[in-house]
């Protein structure tokens, strides 16, 4: 069974279409609703892997309204400095960025809604994805994870969120059969 794990059923609100080898799990909002629900999906005794996909803002406007792949996933809002480097959990062996390898954009996680570029550089920003993965690298279980660009995390981020969450639902769906 693949776990499909989202934030909110209005980013992905029709799933009957989805193919019988997935189960999505709706997470609620922010890293730590995101770990709970990985912790429960990667605890399956049917759980072969986890697909995160939700909505992003963007810092590049060149990908705004595409659904974009995520390689790269940073921590923006850990800052123990000066004990470790800014994104980077202190006193944890591979603390930091996860690499998903092959091609795609770097996203950083946070439990801030974006309106302006965070001090960690990225391509993309969300409140979730960096909790998934590094609970599916503790469990051991294949990770993919697929954003959708609402915004570009600006001033107008709040409105255009709202007015594009459901937007990306369609473009993921045709994605699924690649999975």
């Amino acid at each position: 069974m693949i776990y499909l794990l989202v934030a909110l059923e209005m980013e992905l609100p029709d799933i009957a279409a989805l193919p019988d080898n997935f189960r999505v799990c709706y997470t609620g909002v922010g890293k730590i609703n995101a770990a709970m629900a990985a912790t429960k999906a990667c605890a399956q005794q049917d759980c072969e892997s986890v697909v995160n996909y939700g909505t992003a803002g963007s810092l590049k406007a060149d990908i705004a309204g595409d659904l974009v792949r995520v390689s790269q996933i940073h921590q923006r809002d850990m800052d123990a400095r000066p004990l470790a480097a800014l994104g980077e959990t202190p006193f944890e062996e591979n603390g930091g960025m996860i690499d998903l390898g092959g091609e795609g954009v770097s996203l950083s996680t946070g439990d801030n809604f974006v309106t302006s570029p965070p001090e960690i550089a990225t391509d993309i920003v969300d409140m979730e994805a960096y909790a998934i993965a590094k609970i599916c690298r503790a469990g051991g279980k294949p990770f993919q994870c697929y954003k959708y660009i609402t915004d570009l995390a600006d001033e107008d981020a709040t409105q255009n969120w709202r007015d594009n969450v459901a937007k990306g639902a369609a473009l993921f769906m045709q994605k699924v059969g690649d999975l």
